[in-house]
């Protein structure tokens, strides 16, 4: 059962707030400017980040933006309660994120076609380790090849040199 005390305004208010200044601080630009792209008044603003004033969604999302992290994938780390949230700012993992995040409903629906009914709740724990997993393995591979490619020319530089 989920705790109803973890959505009580006050909470959720601190939490977006704690997200929200970590993204603009970690921007490396002047407050003025975030808000400005964000389309906000620098006052709102300032209160937002303080816990003072509750964004939208909308909001949220500008400010993610004119921070210059993916705003989808940090306010789907927000809202499943994870601390990734703040810890992915200006990451590639976020890139990732954003960009996984938004290609999977489409491509669970190609994929699956008329199975997407069929898929349970009780599979998104382990599918998530699998998908961890294989990208692990995908990343190891590139290694691997990288360091072959890189083995090949360096052999190949230093016959054709010594």
């Amino acid at each position: 059962m989920t705790d109803m005390a973890l959505f009580a305004e006050h909470q959720v208010r601190t939490d977006l707030a704690r997200l929200l200044l970590a993204a603009v601080e970690t921007s490396g630009q002047p407050r003025c400017e975030i808000a400005r792209k964000a389309q906000i008044h620098k006052d709102a603003l300032r209160r937002v980040l303080a816990g003072e004033r509750s964004a939208s969604i909308a909001e949220t999302l500008r400010i993610l933006a004119a921070s210059g992290v993916p705003p989808h994938a940090h306010l789907l780390l927000f809202l499943v309660g994870s601390d990734h949230a703040v810890r992915w700012l200006q990451s590639d993992l976020a890139d990732f994120f954003e960009d996984f995040t938004s290609e999977l409903p489409c491509a669970l629906e190609r994929v699956l076609g008329n199975q997407v009914h069929d898929v349970k709740p009780r599979w998104a724990k382990g599918t998530a380790h699998r998908v961890a997993r294989l990208l692990s393995d995908h990343i190891d591979e590139l290694e691997r090849k990288d360091a072959l490619l890189g083995d090949v020319f360096g052999a190949g530089i230093g016959g054709c040199h010594g």
